[in-house]
């Protein structure tokens, strides 16, 4: 250094940005060792960031500095020797963004795998749309790899977010990944309220076409069904035909089908997640009362709605009472779970996989196609297209690392169901 450089720095007061970037190994004292020297030289602190990748640290400190900043950059360079670790400085580097942007929206990828090659086309997608990747972190190693990027949108508008989902969905089809839009900020933070359709979507497979089963009637109730879903018939008269064919069928078929449900992977963890965090949960149903009560009370569900099946002498007449949940009755039925709940629309996610769900999920802050049919993912904001509902976490911003720490808080040992 040139005699009378650092008496230079502090008689102009001059402020020197300086950018520390520290890798290496991850262990403890990186950080103490790191202050300790700018603590010694009075620096500022301006910004800090670290990231831990499979035990690998990436610690970055953008300070600024009146005086000496090469004696600076000396003795950090010798302290961070003392713990094995690699650094690199930049003096005079750009401090003009010392002040961090809020990201715009969060993007949630989900793929099993993701490949290198599917997550470039992402990458490469959102540069041309002039979309800014901040920061990117790992949501899930299981059932699916999760990556949750936290993007800024250069024209930040509402209308904007139609075309980035558009955008982004033609990608998610032609690379396989499943790709979640959602404005970052306490809006996604906020909900509260989780309601999920039923058949194939909480439990595996259609309950009507399991009572059907028993009457020898399974095929056409299929068909009714599917059609049904794929939005070609509407649910109620759709509805009415598949109950007529179940007439005379005895009433203890219902609960015998009721024991025999199968939950979707990943619903135990979900609700189970969800109700920790102190969501209110709830199941919308096509289906029928006296079949999924039960496993409602099982799992603990704050709401349930579903269609009520006339039983008369023992045997089921063929019939529902009451008034039918169809798709706008889902709607209706979400509407009255958030009152009760006392929380807003906005607040609310829905899980559906039908034609029928379409109104449910509109009406949702949130609306979520699980598996779905193309008519409730062209309406959806998200789609999953992997057969585990603990996804739907992920979506909301939980890690899978943070679940399976809350099961083994609780002494649960098979976290991965």
């Amino acid at each position: 250094m040139l005699p009378g450089l650092a008496a230079s720095y502090e008689e102009t007061n001059v402020k020197t940005p300086v950018l520390i970037t520290v890798t290496g190994p991850d262990k403890p004292g990186v950080s103490s060792v790191l202050f300790a020297v700018l603590t010694r030289h009075g620096v500022e602190v301006l910004d800090v960031e670290q990231v831990v990748i499979r035990g690998r640290l990436v610690l970055g400190a953008l300070v600024s500095t009146d005086h000496d900043p090469e004696g600076l950059q000396e003795a950090v360079e010798q302290a961070m020797a003392t713990v094995s670790m690699h650094v690199e400085i930049e003096i005079g580097a750009d401090s003009k963004r010392t002040a961090r942007l809020e990201s715009s929206h969060v993007l949630i990828v989900l793929g099993r795998p993701v490949t290198a090659k599917a997550f470039t086309e992402v990458a490469r997608r959102l540069a041309s749309l002039g979309v800014n990747i901040d920061a990117i972190r790992g949501v899930a190693d299981y059932p699916v790899t999760g990556l949750e990027l936290r993007v800024s949108v250069a024209d930040d508008t509402m209308e904007n977010d139609a075309e980035l989902r558009s955008a982004l969905a033609d990608v998610s089809v032609r690379v396989g990944l499943d790709i979640a839009v959602e404005r970052a900020g306490l809006t996604r933070r906020a909900k509260r309220l989780v309601v999920f359709d039923v058949d194939s979507t909480l439990i595996q497979g259609e309950v009507i076409e399991m009572l059907a089963a028993h009457v020898g009637c399974e095929e056409q109730v299929r068909e009714i069904t599917e059609a049904a879903m794929r939005g070609e018939l509407d649910f109620a008269e759709s509805l009415r035909r598949r109950v007529a064919l179940l007439e005379g069928l005895d009433a203890k078929v219902l609960d015998e089908v009721g024991a025999t449900l199968e939950l979707t992977p990943g619903a135990r963890t979900t609700i189970r997640t969800l109700k920790r965090l102190g969501f209110y949960c709830g199941v919308v149903s096509g289906g029928f009362t006296s079949v999924i009560t039960g496993l409602a009370d099982e799992l603990q569900l704050d709401f349930c709605a579903a269609n009520t099946l006339e039983i008369v002498d023992g045997k089921l007449t063929g019939k529902v009472v009451g008034e039918i949940v169809d798709r706008p009755g889902k709607a209706v039925a979400l509407r009255r779970f958030a009152e009760e709940a006392g929380v807003s629309l906005a607040q609310c996610v829905a899980v559906g996989d039908g034609a029928n769900d379409i109104d449910m999920l509109g009406a949702a802050g949130l609306g979520i196609a699980f598996n779905a049919k193309p008519a409730l993912r062209e309406v959806a904001d998200t789609a999953l297209s992997h057969p585990f509902l603990d996804a739907v976490l992920f979506i909301l911003g939980v890690t899978r690392a943070e679940v399976e720490a809350a099961d083994a808080a609780d002494g649960l040992e098979l976290t991965r169901l």
